[in-house]
């Protein structure tokens, strides 16, 4: 079976549907990418028509830049469009953009095709015209350093409208799956890009493997299993997540992160089986059953639209009910790694004032709620914030077990 390509947006290239995301590549019990395999399945997906690989600045503690400078060697370079992201929350001055470009090539031992400004939200689009970052962006093309430049994003559709406003942008890369239609830029955000041809990728197809549940696992999800066991087409929850984003015409490729061989070579299968508009009725609705199934396990009705904010004691409100909803779904199981990312919050006023003197980019955890109830007339899901600020601090701070704070909820 062979790759399918699609359009670029109008940048003229033809794409791989699916591309390779360097987040979660395979690492050892010490957190240590396993070169070797990682090495392996990025050339097995290269040799098998990928020709889109995705990285940043901070995946695997800037290691993945590292990693794909040693892949790409022996001609594969030549063979990929390859795309990487400027550190927003480090460049405080202009000048940063040339400092981490530069840092960023010695890394990766070549030039990026695409350069993009990594997670642009309401407060990174004001650092990016205040400090003028677009033209410094242009220069590194003007001097043909990079070919293309786009932003990643993760607010809500109000904020990504006003980026694609600002600037007549390459490229953009936005969070889609079947669970986010109308999470942050969401299916109008797709669709407006698009309508402004902008080419426009995809991550987090598979919601950090949350809409893959191996089979082993589905009797604990027994909502989850209901549908796929009434389908009539039978794949794997993978495919099924990957067919729905790949079904959009407004989608030039679909990122995905793998960590195992066998996922590249599942993944290759799939793309080879992708199409536009091609899904059934049946199909399309077996997609929305499973929506329905998982969002019965979301004990937080939050969008992320963000008008809760901003919290007068700095608390990232949106971002603790993402942490609360992960738990919820996947409890001890995954508690360490939930909790691992919680705990790089900010945790006390002084340390928030201090960070933010220095200008620099703060999410406050729970810890900092007062419970002043500032947030819960501006909820337009009406979602009692404050009590869940107290569940956050009861499982993250306390070390309470998960079932025993959430069992009332």
């Amino acid at each position: 079976m062979n790759m399918q390509y699609r359009k670029m947006g109008p940048l003229g290239w033809e794409v791989s549907a699916l591309g390779f995301g360097s987040m979660r590549l395979p690492v050892d019990e010490k957190y240590q990418i396993m070169e070797d395999e990682a090495i392996k399945m990025i050339r097995y997906a290269i040799d098998h028509g990928v020709n889109y690989i995705d990285t940043a600045y901070p995946y695997h503690g800037g290691r993945s830049e590292i990693l794909l400078g040693k892949a790409l060697k022996d001609g594969y370079r030549e063979k990929v469009y390859l795309a990487t992201k400027v550190p927003m929350w480090l460049v405080r001055k202009t000048e940063h953009i040339n400092k981490y470009f530069n840092k960023q090539v010695k890394r990766l031992q070549t030039n990026p095709d695409l350069y993009l400004f990594h997670g642009l939200a309401k407060d990174r689009l004001e650092k990016i015209k205040n400090l003028g970052l677009i033209k410094k962006m242009e220069e590194l093309r003007d001097q043909d350093l990079i070919k293309y430049i786009g932003f990643s994003f993760h607010d809500n559709f109000e904020v990504f409208k006003e980026i694609i406003d600002y600037y007549a942008w390459d490229c953009c890369q936005i969070q889609y799956n079947y669970l986010d239609i109308n999470y942050q830029a969401g299916l109008k955000g797709l669709q407006y890009a698009a309508s402004k041809r902008i080419a426009v990728i995809i991550m987090e197809p598979i919601r950090g493997g949350k809409l893959a549940i191996p089979e082993n696992k589905l009797d604990s999800r027994p909502e989850v299993k209901a549908v796929l066991e009434r389908s009539q087409i039978k794949r794997n929850m993978a495919d099924w997540a990957l067919q729905f984003v790949w079904n959009h015409p407004e989608v030039s490729v679909v990122l995905s992160g793998m960590s195992a061989m066998q996922q590249v070579i599942e993944n290759i299968e799939s793309a080879a089986n992708s199409g536009i508009n091609t899904l059934t009725e049946d199909e399309l609705k077996t997609i929305s059953e499973l929506r329905a199934a998982y969002e019965k396990s979301n004990i937080v009705p939050c969008t992320s639209c963000r008008y809760c904010m901003p919290c007068p004691n700095g608390v990232d409100i949106p971002r603790v009910l993402f942490f609360i909803n992960e738990i919820a779904y996947w409890g001890k199981e995954r508690k360490d790694r939930i909790a691992s990312f919680y705990n790089r919050m900010v945790k006390s006023q002084d340390e928030l004032q201090k960070l933010k003197a220095k200008g620099e980019e703060v999410e406050g955890a729970a810890i900092l709620c007062i419970q002043c109830g500032e947030c819960l007339d501006k909820c337009p899901q009406q979602i009692n914030i404050t009590d869940f600020m107290e569940k956050a601090n009861a499982i993250f701070e306390e070390n309470k077990k998960v079932s025993e704070v959430l069992e009332q909820t």
